[in-house]
């Protein structure tokens, strides 16, 4: 499955700027900050859409999250390998198909470029891998063949289940005890009460043929996979047996992250991944946004009213990414925050006389690289902004039209530094916010 085109991403090390700081981010299992610090390659999955309603501010706040982590890894000098997966197959996206009459290959086709253009839109640094569940069926067989030789998976009524307890790691992602995860198994696309299976919350693998459904041949029976061992085989494949972190909303903590941990680690016998960071939940009228309840806010409807990308992309920054925090409309909303906050950026950036930028530099890279801080990156450069809108405190106060002339040497030293700060501030925008103001 093909990617979306890249933005063009400057080099701050290229600008004689260095090299940002080690990062720290949330690591879910432990409960803690922990360095991300690869020696040569930082390795990241991402959950990635199922294409029924995309894309929402949600996904787009999620994504958002870990465009920041790719740039804050690449300005310390890291190559970074990303996957990304799409559930281009799944039971949520057969229903709307069904519900709507619309083809679910055409559905999902539809609302997947849709989602290149908004992650487009937005400056997302696209991954390395983009790749489809129906596209990745062989590597899950491959997969589950492997589980069945470790005696992990078993047959119910000709579908497969892996047995969770297996690893013996198995909850150390959520932390949750056994009556949290029961009830969001259920909750989640869980079957916990399934007659035949070894326990609740053992999960499925494989799925046999039904009626009406899509399915494939394989040497596991005709039928189609279960969804956390997609991202596991993915994950495997693209990544390696032990990535640096793997990524997406909160709300896939469980079962989807743990179950999928739990296949790859009995896969290989070694840890899934380094850190498991988890955005936070986009509200809006007073619940959680999802497809599922339809209170959406669409980036791309957004887009069609003429919403500059840029402020839709700082609206959503402006939210630490572990918080969860409701959309809100209107002239005190976020979006109208947003606008103005840019256009005050924009005014300072026209400015003949810009305040100092390094200030900026060093602020931006320090809350990036602590647990990928936007708010306090974009308050130092409303600093920035600020201090270079007020004339008293302008470091380049413009003198008197007849003091000197513009060709004069000083006066070009000063113009020359102008630019330089401004510049500057631009590049820390692109490089590390990825906002072109």
């Amino acid at each position: 499955m093909r990617s979306w085109s890249a933005p063009d991403v400057p080099s701050l090390a290229d600008h004689q700027l260095g090299h940002g700081p080690q990062v720290r981010v949330h690591d879910t299992a432990s409960g803690g900050l922990v360095d991300s610090d690869p020696s040569d390659t930082a390795r990241m999955y991402v959950c990635g859409i199922t294409p029924y309603d995309a894309t929402h501010l949600g996904h787009a706040s999620t994504y958002l999250t870990f465009d920041l982590l790719l740039r804050a890894w690449r300005d310390r000098g890291l190559d970074v390998s990303y996957t990304q997966n799409v559930t281009d197959v799944d039971d949520p996206l057969l229903e709307r198909a069904l519900a709507t009459g619309v083809d679910w290959e055409e559905l999902a086709v539809r609302e997947t470029d849709l989602f290149r253009e908004d992650m487009t839109a937005l400056r997302v640094v696209p991954p390395q891998n983009f790749v489809g569940a129906v596209e990745s069926i062989p590597l899950v067989v491959g997969l589950v063949k492997t589980l069945q030789e470790r005696g992990a998976v078993y047959e119910v009524d000709g579908d497969l289940y892996f047995s969770v307890h297996d690893d013996p790691a198995f909850g150390e992602v959520s932390g949750y005890d056994d009556t949290t995860m029961d009830a969001l198994f259920a909750e989640r696309g869980g079957d916990p009460d399934r007659p035949g299976k070894r326990d609740r919350l053992d999960c499925l693998v494989w799925q046999a043929e039904r009626p009406g459904d899509p399915a494939w041949d394989s040497s596991l029976g005709r039928g189609r996979p279960g969804w956390h061992v997609e991202c596991s085989s993915m994950a495997l494949e693209y990544l390696g047996e032990t990535i640096d972190v793997q990524g997406g909303g909160s709300d896939l903590v469980f079962p989807h992250h743990e179950m999928s941990a739990s296949e790859a680690q009995v896969a290989t016998g070694k840890p899934f991944a380094k850190a498991y960071v988890h955005a936070g939940m986009v509200g809006y009228e007073g619940e959680k946004m999802s497809k599922s309840k339809g209170n959406l806010v669409l980036v791309s409807a957004l887009r069609r009213d003429g919403v500059d990308p840029a402020a839709i992309r700082l609206a959503l920054l402006a939210h630490h990414y572990r918080t969860d925090w409701e959309w809100m409309e209107g002239p005190d909303g976020d979006l109208a925050a947003a606008e103005a906050r840019l256009a005050h950026w924009r005014e300072a950036l026209a400015s003949s006389s810009p305040a100092d930028a390094a200030p900026v530099v060093e602020a931006v890279r320090t809350a990036l690289a602590s647990d990928l801080d936007a708010p306090r990156a974009l308050a130092a450069v409303d600093a920035w902004a600020t201090t270079t809108l007020t004339p008293s405190s302008s470091p380049h106060t413009p003198q008197h039209p007849t003091a000197q002339s513009p060709t004069d040497e000083s006066a070009t030293d000063e113009s020359t530094t102008d630019q330089s700060a401004t510049r500057t501030v631009r590049l820390v925008l692109d490089a590390l916010l990825g906002l072109t103001p």
